[in-house]
């Protein structure tokens, strides 16, 4: 804890005006960074001496659909001749472009393909900025919380034009529907004096 309590003070010293706020919690440092301060703060925490986080462990995306500043893009970064780990936040609104951080760990390519892809984060200088884990006619970001759990369309293979196609969801019933009255099909159906009835689905809507 005191190694990451003296790293957070030099960090604000070395990066004046670049660090919005550091939370020591748990054993683990995070820091706040403006959008625009994270290419020079990544290669502080890269190249200074007091530092050496030359490992991109991972980047991802939170998203707090009441907040001004919608999404948060994390990073974490390792240390192996400091034995440390930090975390470094920043805040995103909708449709903000975060710069890419590739030039300085080229690692962060996917990792920035994959947040753009689940969460809509554009990230600005991005030599290849496009969808990794969908594909390319995919509608919406799925990690969103405001993304629905059936999603927008459903993919088929088309045999008559030998192709694949996308059209709506089709489900049988709307299943957010949990009134225990309505169960899928081939279900058993409890009956209100809760006895089971499995032939027929009597509570479906028409």
């Amino acid at each position: 804890m005191a190694d990451l309590a003296a790293l957070a003070t030099k960090l604000t010293d070395a990066l004046p005006g670049a660090i919005a706020n550091h939370v020591l919690a748990n054993g683990e440092l995070s820091i706040t960074v403006e959008p625009g301060d994270i290419v020079r703060v990544m290669t502080c925490l890269r190249d200074n001496p007091s530092c050496e986080f030359k490992i991109l462990v991972d980047i991802c995306g939170v998203d707090w659909p009441q907040k001004a500043k919608r999404f948060d893009v994390v990073y974490h970064l390792l240390s192996l001749t400091r034995n440390m780990r930090i975390r470094v936040h920043v805040l995103a609104a909708e449709g903000e472009s975060v710069p890419s951080i590739v030039s300085v760990y080229p690692a962060a390519n996917w990792f920035e393909r994959e947040t753009f892809d689940m969460y809509g984060v554009p990230f600005s200088d991005h030599p290849d900025l496009r969808r990794l884990l969908t594909d390319y006619g995919f509608s919406g970001y799925p990690l969103r919380k405001d993304f629905p759990l059936t999603g927008y369309v459903e993919v088929r293979y088309d045999d008559e034009i030998k192709r694949v196609v996308y059209q709506p969801v089709q489900l049988v019933q709307e299943f957010r529907d949990f009134d225990f009255m309505s169960p899928w099909e081939g279900a058993p159906h409890i009956l209100p004096d809760g006895t089971r009835s499995s032939s027929g689905n009597p509570g479906r809507k028409a």
